[in-house]
């Protein structure tokens, strides 16, 4: 079993930054492929970022591509989403979430299988 608990959500003006974090914990972090998701209201839940065990491989949702990026320090058990140039369309509730053990980071959010409780993010105009 995997705990997946996000924090650094908030809110912010289009243009500004924020930092989602991650932080996990039951079982080896570094065996586990990491994805964002996030779901705003009336919408279905949307892949945001992937992220592989090492951190080595990476892949994005075109909505987010160039002003998002994922990362992950294995050796503090936290993935991370630095979210650039914010805009109003991104507000949501921002979902991290977990593959099988050794499974292999998709924008697929069936191949995850453990989810945090998600932040909220909220972007003004």
């Amino acid at each position: 079993q995997v705990q997946l608990v996000e924090s650094g959500g908030g809110q912010v003006q289009a243009g500004g930054s924020l930092r989602l974090s991650c932080a996990a914990s039951g079982r080896t972090f570094s065996n586990y492929a990491m994805g964002w998701f996030r779901q705003a209201p009336g919408k279905e839940r949307e892949f945001v970022g992937g992220i592989s065990w090492s951190g080595g491989g990476t892949i994005y949702g075109n909505s987010v591509k160039g002003r998002f990026t994922i990362s992950r320090d294995n050796a503090k058990n936290t993935v991370y989403l630095q979210m650039n140039n914010l805009k109003p369309a991104d507000t949501a509730v921002y979902y991290c979430a977990a593959t099988i053990e050794y499974g292999t980071y998709n924008m697929v959010p069936q191949a995850y299988v453990y989810w945090g409780q998600g932040t909220q993010v909220t972007v003004s105009s």
